[in-house]
């Protein structure tokens, strides 16, 4: 992991096409923007998570709901 210490205003570049910028600090709270391309998908951890868990659920039941169209097809 990279730790890097930045001022207000300041920026982090990754690669060419994404910027980040401290915006604002409040105690323990950070506002920081983030400018990417469309194509590239932009998350908070929790949300990313959520995204995960509800797409293996999703496909756990897609795999029981293939299960029982073959039953009721025979």
């Amino acid at each position: 992991m990279l730790i890097l210490s930045r001022k207000i205003d300041e920026k982090i570049k990754i690669g060419e096409d994404i910027t980040i910028t401290l915006i604002e600090v409040h105690g323990d709270q950070v506002k920081i923007g983030v400018e990417a391309p469309k194509n590239v998908k932009v998350f908070r951890q929790e949300v990313f998570d959520a995204i995960q868990t509800e797409n293996k659920e999703a496909a756990a039941s897609s795999e029981t709901l293939e299960a029982l169209s073959r039953f009721l097809s025979n």
